[in-house]
């Protein structure tokens, strides 16, 4: 549809976000053993074990999902300015995939902080952009 041409970049970077969740998730079940588990079936809380990293990288995708789908749909509906809306969607991506890569790979937290940090700032700001578009 034509009136979503300007956002055609975030609404590929949402297609981009829900297939890294997929991956994700698909990645979150590999090295779960009974031995690496609590009661609760999940994997015990021990940053130094992959798949726990694993499963919290997940874990942590999901949690900021609604909020990026929000933010983004409702830009998009307000017709926020579409350079910023996909700029900001773009960086949310590439943070994203920074943030997993960072969390199963190692276990520097500062680094896993300072990627997780700059997504949901591109988070907030656009749902402070959603919300300049709705109050013009």
């Amino acid at each position: 549809m034509e009136i979503f041409d300007p956002y055609s970049h975030s609404l590929a970077a949402m297609a981009g976000f829900a297939i890294l969740i997929l991956v994700l998730g698909a990645l979150s079940t590999v090295g779960r053993t009974p031995e690496n588990r609590c009661a609760c079936g999940q994997v015990k809380r021990d940053y130094s074990d992959p798949a726990y990293r694993r499963g919290r990288a997940f874990m942590n995708a999901i949690e900021i999902s609604g909020p990026f789908v929000m933010a983004t749909l409702v830009a998009i509906m307000t017709g926020a300015a579409p350079f910023w809306v996909n700029m900001l969607t773009t960086v949310f991506l590439v943070a994203r995939i920074a943030t997993a890569v960072v969390h199963i790979a190692t276990e520097n937290q500062g680094l896993r902080s300072a990627t997780w940090a700059v997504g949901t700032v591109c988070v907030a700001v656009l749902a402070v952009t959603a919300m300049g578009g709705a109050f013009r």
